[in-house]
């Protein structure tokens, strides 16, 4: 399965449309107004699915807080490394790779979950997120908007 996670060009808060390989709009991920990145993630039919929120005041290490379906599932910490960036992920012991440019990720576990990739010579940010299972979609979706957030956060 692959969804195409794509940033919104106008608003002023991030926001983000996901859709599927066939161009339906699966996701809608809204930014809230609030102290770091807080990301609310909703299902096509505007239902809130999940939520991924900065941790403040972290040294070094930015955290996020995963949620899905009201309930916290875990936390995204980005390791400190020299030459290639590095996550770990404590609910289902996923770790994230990134490649020097930081534009490619790779998502495993036992097995590779999900591989992560930038389009470039895009206006907004937009990544394509390839899925061994379509059911970790809502998991790898809050991975890669905290890996973004992260990004973001260091492009400041």
């Amino acid at each position: 399965m692959k969804l195409l996670f794509k940033q919104r060009f106008f608003s002023w808060l991030d926001s983000y449309d996901i859709f599927d390989e066939n161009g339906t709009r699966i996701f809608t991920v809204k930014g809230v107004l609030a102290w770091g990145h807080c990301l609310k993630i909703f299902s096509d039919d505007d239902r809130e699915l999940g939520m991924v929120k900065e941790r403040l005041l972290t040294f070094l290490r930015p955290r996020f807080d995963i949620t899905i379906a009201g309930e916290a599932a875990g936390v995204l910490t980005k390791e400190f490394t020299l030459f290639r960036p590095r996550f770990t992920l404590d609910f289902r012991n996923w770790e994230i790779i990134g490649d020097w440019l930081e534009w490619n990720y790779r998502i495993s576990g036992a097995e590779t979950v999900a591989s992560l990739h930038k389009r470039l010579w895009q206006f907004t940010d937009t990544y394509e997120i390839d899925l061994k299972h379509p059911e970790d979609a809502l998991s790898a979706l809050a991975v890669a908007l905290a890996i973004d957030a992260v990004k973001c956060g260091q492009n400041k």
